[in-house]
C-alpha cells in the first residue's frame, strides 16, 4: 500500500503569541494579588529558677509584666506595683492597651537604661496572640526620629512565666 502525498497538504504552524499573551497579562496580576506574610521570631528564655532559690539579697530587683484576664500590671521591683493599665474598648470588644504599657516601659527605661531583661507573666487564659502583642510591646517600639521611622530597643531579653506559679 503506497499513499501518495497530496502537495496541498502543508505542516501546520504553532502560533503562540495569544498564549503569551494571555501570559503577560497573567502574571503581573498573580504577582500583584499575592499575600507576602511576615514571620518573625521572638527569642524568649525561661526563668532562673535556681536564682529563687538564693537568699533575695543576692537577686537583682526584677522587671515584670503581668498579663491578667482584665489588667496589665507592672512591677519593678517584684513585688511593687509601678502601674495598672486596665482594657480599652476597640470596636465594642475589650482589649489590652499595649501602647500604654509601651508609654509605661518607656518611661522604666529612662530610668534604668542598663537594664535589657523583663519577665512576662501571663494567666491561663490569655490567649497566644495577646501574649505575642505584648512580647512586641515590651522588646521595642517605634519612633521619628531625623524625619524616619526608627525602632527603639526597649527590653530584648523576655523571660515567660505563668502567673499562677508567682
Amino acid at each position: 500500500m503506497i499513499r501518495f502525498r497530496n502537495k496541498n497538504d502543508r505542516e501546520a504552524e504553532l502560533d503562540v503569541t495569544p498564549f503569551m499573551n494571555l501570559m503577560i497579562v497573567l502574571v503581573p496580576v498573580m504577582l500583584l494579588s499575592m499575600t507576602f506574610t511576615q514571620i518573625t521570631v521572638h527569642e524568649i528564655k525561661l526563668p532562673d529558677l535556681s536564682q529563687s532559690e538564693t537568699s533575695s539579697e543576692e537577686n537583682p530587683p526584677k522587671l515584670e509584666v503581668l498579663l491578667g484576664n482584665d489588667i496589665i500590671k507592672v512591677f519593678y521591683p517584684s513585688n511593687v506595683l509601678l502601674q495598672q493599665i486596665p482594657l480599652q474598648e476597640v470596636d465594642g470588644e475589650p482589649a489590652y492597651d499595649f501602647e500604654q504599657l509601651s508609654l509605661v516601659l518607656q518611661e522604666v527605661k529612662r530610668q534604668l537604661p542598663e537594664r535589657r531583661d523583663i519577665l512576662l507573666l501571663s494567666e491561663r487564659e490569655v490567649d497566644y496572640q495577646s501574649l505575642v502583642s505584648a512580647m512586641d510591646a515590651v522588646k521595642s517600639y517605634n519612633t521619628v526620629v531625623t524625619a524616619s521611622m526608627v525602632e527603639v530597643e526597649l527590653f530584648p531579653e523576655i523571660s515567660l512565666a505563668d502567673a499562677s506559679v508567682k
